[in-house]
This record gives C-alpha cells, sequence and structure tokens, in this order.
C-alpha cells in the first residue's frame, strides 16, 4: 500500500478560532486537522501519484499490472476514468527511464461515494481469481472531500489517495470475499451529488469556481450509515458462523469508513448493542444499559429484528431514528470504562495519523488500513493469526463488511507503506489562503508542486471542427526521489 496527501493543511484549532467553534468537541469528534489540494492538483494527480509511489516503493514490474481500478466520487471527466492515471503514470514511468503499464490492462473506474474504493478492491480479487491469475492489480481510491463554508460539514474536509498492490501470493494481508458482507438499500437524498444543482441558483450563488460541494442531510445520513453497516456486518457474522459476541472478542482490529473521528466509535457501540440483544448470555449488561439509558430493554430487542424502510419513512413523515432505543443504550455504553478499553484494544491502531487525515471519502478506510498496519509494526505488535475486519459504507445506500487476516511476512510489506511519512512537509494555511482557495481557487504565498507528484500544467481551451480539447486537463510529473 501507499498513500499521498497535499501538503497543504487546516489546522483545526485554528479553524475553530477563525469560526468560534468548539476546539474541545471538534477534537473529540472529527479530529485534528485535514488536508486541502493545490490549484495545480485534483483526484486524478494524487491517485497517480500515490500510484508511483506503490510501483517505487515496492519494486513493482510495470509489465505484469492487469488491472489498474480508480474508486472516487471526485473525478471530473464523465468519460474516462483510471485510464487518465494510467496515462500520466506512463510518461512518468518513461521520464524515470522504466517500462510503461502492461498496454493489455483493464482501466475501471467504480463510484459509489465513499464505498467506491471496496467495489475496486473486490473487483481486483474477482480479476485475479478469474481472467488475471498469474498477473497483478492495482487499486487506487483517491478522492477530495469538500463543503461549504458554514455548512456543518466543512470542518470534516480532506483530500488524498491511496494505492495498493494485489497479488495472487500477497504479502501484506489477505482479503476474504467467500465471507464477507454486503448490504444496500436507497436512501433517496442521503449525501447526494446531482448534477442540476450546478445550474441553481440557490446553490452557492458567490461561487468563484465550480465547486462539488454535496448535498446532505446530517441526522439522515447517521441513521443511514447505522443502518447500513450493521446489516453488512451481521452478514459477514451469519457467513463466518459466528456470534457477535465471540468476534468482536477475537477479534484484533476494526477498520471503519472513517468520515470524522467518532463515527466509527458511534458503529461499534451500536454493532456491541446489538451483539449483546442477539445473544444468548448477554441480556443483563443489556438491561443494565436500558435501564439507564432510559429505554425499554424489549425496545432494543425489536429494533434488533426490524428491517426499517428508512426513504419510505422519509417520503411519509419526515427523517426519524428507527433505532432510537439502541442509540440511546449504546450511548451509555460509549461512556463505560470497559467499553473505551475494549476501543482502546480493536480500533486504536493508526487512530494517531488519521485523526490529521481529514475525510478522503473512498480513501479514508484504506487509509486506516495503511496506518494501522505501519503502526502495529512500530510498537511491534503482532497480526498475524488474528481475525480484523474492514468495513466500507457509501453514502447510507451501501456498505461492505470483510474479513482480514494479516499475512506471515507482513512487516516487510508493512515496512514500505509510508503513512506517517506521507504527512511530513505539512504547509499550514491561514484564514486568508484557506478561504481564497475554497471559494475561488487560488491563494498567493503557495510553494510548488513537491517533487515526485504530478501537477496540471494547463487546460485545454480549442473547440474547433476538427479537434476540440476544451477543458481537458494536461499533467506533468515533477521528478523527484
Amino acid at each position: 500500500m501507499s498513500l499521498y496527501v497535499p501538503p497543504l493543511r487546516v489546522d483545526l484549532e485554528q479553524w475553530c478560532q477563525w469560526t468560534e467553534s468548539s476546539w474541545d468537541k471538534v477534537q473529540a469528534v472529527v479530529g485534528r486537522s485535514f488536508r486541502v489540494p493545490a490549484p495545480s492538483e485534483n483526484v486524478y494527480t494524487m491517485a497517480a501519484t500515490a500510484v508511483m509511489r506503490l510501483l517505487r516503493q515496492n519494486d513493482v514490474d510495470p509489465s505484469r499490472i492487469g488491472f489498474l481500478g480508480l474508486g472516487t466520487e471526485s473525478s471530473t471527466d464523465n468519460a474516462a476514468g483510471a485510464v487518465i492515471v494510467r496515462g500520466m503514470v506512463d510518461r512518468a514511468l518513461e521520464r524515470l527511464g522504466q517500462p510503461r503499464l502492461s498496454r493489455h490492462l483493464e482501466v475501471p473506474e467504480f463510484k459509489h461515494a465513499c464505498l467506491g474504493g471496496v467495489y475496486a478492491l473486490k473487483n481486483a480479487i474477482r480479476y485475479l481469481r478469474t481472467d488475471g491469475k498469474g498477473r497483478q492489480a492495482i487499486v487506487v481510491c483517491a478522492d477530495i472531500a469538500e463543503y461549504e463554508r458554514g455548512s456543518s460539514g466543512e470542518q470534516t474536509q480532506g483530500a488524498g489517495a491511496v494505492a495498493f498492490l494485489l497479488e495472487e501470493s500477497p504479502r501484506l494481508y489477505t482479503v476474504d470475499l467467500d465471507h464477507s458482507g454486503s448490504a444496500s438499500d436507497y436512501r433517496g437524498p442521503d449525501f447526494r451529488k446531482p448534477f442540476a444543482r450546478h445550474f441553481d441558483d440557490r446553490y452557492l450563488p458567490s461561487r468563484q469556481r465550480v465547486a462539488d460541494f454535496p448535498v446532505f442531510s446530517g441526522p439522515y445520513s447517521t441513521f443511514s450509515y447505522l443502518d447500513g453497516t450493521v446489516h453488512a456486518v451481521e452478514e459477514m457474522l451469519r457467513r463466518l458462523d459466528v456470534s457477535a459476541g465471540r468476534y468482536y472478542a477475537d477479534v484484533r482490529a476494526l477498520f471503519f469508513h472513517r468520515p470524522y473521528q467518532q463515527m466509527p466509535v458511534q458503529a461499534m457501540s451500536f454493532l456491541y448493542v446489538r451483539g449483546l440483544a442477539r445473544g444468548d448470555h448477554h441480556h443483563d449488561e443489556l438491561r443494565a444499559l436500558c435501564a439507564e439509558a432510559e429505554v425499554e430493554y424489549e425496545a432494543v430487542l425489536r429494533e434488533t429484528v426490524s428491517s426499517p424502510d428508512l426513504f419510505g419513512e422519509l417520503l411519509q413523515k419526515g427523517p426519524t431514528n428507527p433505532y432510537a432505543a439502541t442509540s440511546a443504550a449504546a450511548g451509555v455504553l460509549r461512556r463505560k470504562p470497559a467499553f473505551r478499553d475494549l476501543l482502546e484494544q480493536k480500533m486504536s491502531l493508526g487512530d494517531d495519523v488519521v485523526r490529521d487525515l481529514g475525510n478522503l471519502y473512498s480513501a479514508a478506510l484504506p487509509a486506516w488500513i495503511a496506518a494501522g498496519f505501519e503502526d502495529a509494526l512500530a510498537r511491534d505488535i503482532e497480526l498475524a493469526g488474528s481475525p480484523m475486519v474492514a468495513v466500507g459504507y457509501g453514502s447510507g445506500d451501501a456498505a461492505e463488511a470483510m474479513p482480514l487476516a494479516a499475512c506471515a511476512g507482513w512487516r516487510e510489506a508493512a515496512s514500505r507503506i509510508g503513512a506517517r511519512r506521507a504527512l511530513s512537509g505539512a504547509i499550514d494555511l491561514s484564514r486568508e489562503q484557506y478561504e481564497a482557495l475554497h471559494d475561488g481557487g487560488r491563494a498567493e504565498g503557495l510553494a510548488d508542486p513537491l517533487p515526485g507528484t504530478f501537477a496540471i500544467t494547463r487546460v485545454g481551451d480549442r473547440y474547433e471542427p476538427a479537434f476540440q480539447d476544451l477543458a481537458v486537463e494536461y499533467y506533468e510529473f515533477v521528478p523527484g526521489p
């Protein structure tokens, strides 16, 4: 695996001063900082940089790659996908005197909000199992999370890319698709990016650039996230034929989609309460939580076996929480020292790094996994032989839960990830620079592109009958170590 994030950083403690927000709350719920792409960067330059780091840090033979999948919701071309990344990488490899990627290379793009990268990963594994036997695959997840200034999502922005190398004999970890769990259901207006919004005067009337701010509904999105996640995880447990209590006791690391710091904690507490409700020997613990939360024990049991239609309920009476009793019990659980100890044991790997990444959308889960393996190496924690799980999520509509297992020789591959190194050299933006970049796409006094990265050098403007490249971006590789 490899990671790239832009050097431009917004320190959330400073942001809280600019916006008169509570630093204590933002630090606990969201994290410490987020990254912002430079004017010369976009989702394709970040993806290509991550792929080049992957190839160079792991001495990969480009001719063996038969699949290059891009997972993103931030692409800006509605026709081409991963082939744009391929084009940049090919020219960079040539410039370094190395062979291009194989000409016989699949280049699909996968889009489903934050789940696009997981779908790309699953399809790459299926490729290696079928017509790609004996070859290698690359999946790169890249996104730019941006929200309108003053919105409730502004502090959960971010940008970056994570690339994977997949092969039949992996060196870092395996993914068990045979026992993975899937869940999906249509959620209507939960986090959408309808193209028509760009032609509506209510969509940021003062915008100075084309912005990709989502249309989202905070509380409804939370209900959708919890509903989608629990159905995927519980389907995985069913396929593994293991109880929730036994699995949560045995699992070594829990990696969830992480748009901000608190969301995985909220999901895990919710799953834990449902596990208590489904188990045969933990009802006293659940009764005590219900009593403290002042909800009926029977209400939690009913919610555990329910299958609510969130969109149908939204159409009838607006967003409602179909798991009100479970959520209340989970809120009490999160305050318990024993549960906090459980989180420290199961969800602490890589936690310190991802607090400074911000929201990476499709790359958020892969970034946490990468940081987790690197952290385990640094702390001399053995991962081989213990189960792990990765839970992906996309806009409440869909979720995936996949069992992972570290390979016997995982330490060598982990030593090459460079997750913490990718955070080095950060440039803290002033309020004026951040607002100028956010609103207008330009700011004074910013550094040139870093060596070893890609940059947009010009944008096409020809619009003639025989040749057109209007708005097509041209890229160059900035050589370096």
